[in-house]
């Protein structure tokens, strides 16, 4: 399966919820991309990829980047991030943020693999990126997949939170992909987080542990 391109957004504004607490998000935030997975004993990590951090106070932009990665059963191209402060209203003191996360070449070969009828797709995906952007309105999400092969049954549009079943060509779950994860703290004050794909391990595939592809956080500017 080939998708050539697939987008989404989602949008949080400011006001309070009762419920139990959970944490605030940052005021803005971003990172390609991690790894955490093994199986037979072997353990394979990547650690967390172009990371980058808003700087609330100066104007101005901060940069991750990093370089292609390589582990048995994963490949991930160059990656990057941008975390940029914009002043809009001096007198005012408003300021707005933009995170981005940034990827090419993601390339999981490790499901197929697998011997006999427990082998699964080889997942890949061409490019991806996720935002996160923060006024003193609230915050914003977008995300971006494109050139997609491996992903059978995956719909033309994937809804927030759309849990994806990877399967073995005997039918076999060998792992749940889940997109565009997104979190809100409780009580609402307008932030948010997303995790553009976490793809975890199911016992089956003989792996265990999950890979992430594109994360940001924001929260509303002052």
């Amino acid at each position: 399966m080939r998708k050539s391109s697939i987008t989404g957004a989602v949008v949080a504004l400011t006001f309070a919820t009762a419920g139990t607490a959970l944490a605030a998000n940052p005021p803005g935030s971003a990172s390609a991309g991690s790894a955490d997975f093994a199986k037979a004993g072997q353990t394979f990590t990547v650690a967390p990829l172009a990371v980058c951090d808003v700087n609330p106070d100066v104007a101005g932009t901060v940069t991750g980047s990093s370089p292609a990665v390589s582990r048995t059963g994963l490949k991930i191209g160059e990656t990057s991030s941008t975390c940029t402060t914009e002043v809009v209203n001096p007198d005012e003191f408003l300021t707005r943020t933009k995170s981005v996360a940034k990827g090419v070449a993601f390339d999981l070969s490790a499901l197929a693999g697998l011997s006999g009828g427990n082998r699964g797709p080889r997942l890949k995906i061409a490019e991806w990126s996720v935002n996160c952007d923060a006024d003193e309105k609230g915050t914003s999400a977008g995300w971006q997949l494109k050139g997609m092969s491996g992903w059978t049954g995956l719909p033309a549009q994937i809804p927030p939170g759309y849990v994806h079943d990877v399967k073995a060509s005997n039918g076999t779950v060998l792992a749940k992909a889940k997109f565009t994860d997104t979190v809100f703290p409780v009580p609402n004050d307008g932030s948010l987080s997303m995790t553009l794909l976490k793809l975890t391990f199911e016992p089956s595939s003989g792996y265990t542990g999950s890979i992430t592809l594109g994360t940001v956080a924001c929260s509303p500017t002052p």
